[in-house]
């Protein structure tokens, strides 16, 4: 299982966090990874100038808008649940 966390904090909400996990949902619903991938909103990952936080398991924090959630999926998620 891999656990997907996002900032919904003041500064990454402002930035469009749910925007970032719409396009997370979407992605998890067309690959069929719903058992594979447990998206989950937290609140401030430490790093709010670089919003949206994205967190993989317990690893790096990556920042991610909208516009490139779709794609930082398919390169840094799918890898780890295939």
């Amino acid at each position: 299982m891999v656990n997907l966390s996002v900032c919904i904090g003041s500064a990454c909400h402002v930035k469009g966090s749910y925007n970032v996990i719409n396009a997370f949902q979407q992605s998890i619903e067309e690959y069929n990874l719903s058992d594979k991938v447990d998206l989950k909103a937290v609140f401030c990952l430490g790093h709010c100038s670089d919003a949206v936080s994205v967190k993989i398991d317990d690893g790096e924090v990556f920042s991610v808008s909208g516009l490139t959630a779709k794609s930082f999926f398919k390169k840094e998620v799918l890898p780890r649940v295939k």
